[in-house]
């Protein structure tokens, strides 16, 4: 079985040194119970994800590519308004990739960073751009972000 570790972290990208080009995302949610699952289009490429609910950092994470159009329709039929929309960089440091994503629409001004992680105990550096750590704030799962965006909360 495919599981995800991961853990989020709010970050100053003033700190951080320049950035690769990035990777545009656009993604949605299609309703389900007890799992989520997303449809991402990712630069020229589509992905269907299906994930389970997380348990002391540790969910089951099965990702499949799908054709573009596929994902186009499923974008526009299937998933409920409104679509996440950013972009990411990919950013070594320290022996760990870390995913930093700028979100763009309802949720601008968030800047997030992802790393994904071997087992839950992993030893990692934080970087000088991390700001604080969200990984148990739900309010930071994309998913949630569609339904109360970033810009809805940031300064309650």
């Amino acid at each position: 079985m495919a599981v995800e570790i991961e853990r989020k972290f709010l970050f100053d990208p003033a700190k951080v040194p320049s950035l690769p080009s990035g990777h545009i995302i656009k993604q949605g949610y299609i309703p389900a119970q007890g799992a989520t699952v997303r449809v991402r289009l990712k630069d020229d490429k589509a992905y269907l994800t299906l994930k389970g609910r997380a348990k002391a950092l540790i969910r089951s994470e099965f990702e499949y590519e799908i054709p573009t159009e596929d994902a186009h329709a499923m974008l526009n039929e299937l998933c409920v308004p409104p679509l996440i929309e950013k972009r990411r960089y990919e950013v070594m440091y320290e022996g760990h990739l870390w995913e930093l994503d700028v979100f763009k629409g309802e949720n601008k001004g968030l800047f997030l960073a992802e790393i994904e992680l071997s087992s839950p105990d992993e030893h990692f550096a934080l970087p000088p751009w991390v700001i604080k750590e969200v990984t148990d704030d739900r309010r930071y799962y994309n998913a949630n972000l569609r339904t109360l965006p970033y810009t809805k909360f940031k300064d309650a």
